[in-house]
């Protein structure tokens, strides 16, 4: 089966330049990371954001909030000062959904730690990229195992291990926002490929690429994305998710409309 979308490349890049501008991110939480200008402390808030980023949007802005408001000024110096008492006595009380204070505490622990010992994400993160990885799968494996591990393997949903082929789409997001660098995403962490990266795919974007003709698959899961990826990278291969942001931005935004951009944008 051909992968290529059915869509043109200049009717994606017509999309990506129509949409792909920060006055349409709101209500999208890759918002919360425009407040930070040191490294360190944006990708902290973006492996929070993006790890909450389940549910309805207006719940996970709150939960995004409650969570970087009480690490301000600075979420990793909060991370790397704070005692295990004073992470947990700082999210009591905390849901969103099924993550619960304990959840979201192991999982700022598991940061805590992995900053302690690495120095930051980004390192923890590049320590197991190497040359021939097709993809940043292998990479993702290493670093979801090492946060776990230094959480006491109680993270669960928020940071799933692409081993169980799960998509990972927030971990994905995470790593587009971090990675790739223009109007939208901040980037910052160079020292990995943006042509490794894979698409974020949830049951949205999979409709998505179903309807576009980059996957016939039911799931949406790893396999599923992975194939989505080729598809795009058969395109811009050297930034397979450039696309990203602004596909998601259709059905989404109430001055978007998939079905007429699917027909404007069909190939002959």
């Amino acid at each position: 089966m051909d992968k290529r979308p059915r869509i043109s490349k200049g009717k994606l890049e017509a999309l990506y330049h129509q949409y792909n501008r920060r006055e349409f991110v709101h209500p999208d939480p890759l918002q919360f990371l425009y407040q930070y200008e040191d490294p360190s402390d944006c990708e902290v808030a973006a492996l929070v954001a993006s790890s909450l980023a389940y549910g309805r949007v207006t719940q996970i802005l709150k939960s995004v909030s409650f969570v970087l408001k009480r690490m301000t000024p600075s979420p990793s110096i909060f991370l790397k000062q704070a005692s295990l008492e004073r992470i947990l006595k700082t999210f009591a009380g905390f849901k969103h959904r099924f993550t619960t204070a304990e959840k979201l505490c192991a999982m700022l622990v598991g940061i805590k730690k992995t900053l302690e010992h690495h120095g930051s994400l980004r390192e923890c993160f590049s320590a197991g990229i190497k040359d021939d990885d097709e993809t940043i799968l292998p990479a993702l494996c290493a670093f979801t195992r090492e946060l776990t591990g230094k959480a006491n393997g109680r993270l669960d949903h928020l940071v799933p291990s692409p081993v169980r082929g799960s998509a990972c789409k927030r971990l994905n997001l995470f790593l587009r926002w971090m990675v790739r660098r223009d109007d939208v995403d901040p980037g910052g962490w160079e020292d990995v490929p943006v042509s490794k990266l894979v698409v974020p795919v949830d049951i949205h974007m999979h409709r998505i690429c179903l309807l576009l003709g980059l996957t016939t698959r039911k799931q949406a899961n790893m396999a599923t994305a992975l194939e989505i990826t080729e598809g795009f990278r058969a395109l811009a291969p050297e930034d397979p998710v450039r696309y990203d942001f602004s596909l998601t931005r259709l059905g989404i935004r109430q001055d978007t409309d998939l079905a007429a951009f699917l027909k404007w944008g069909r190939k002959d």
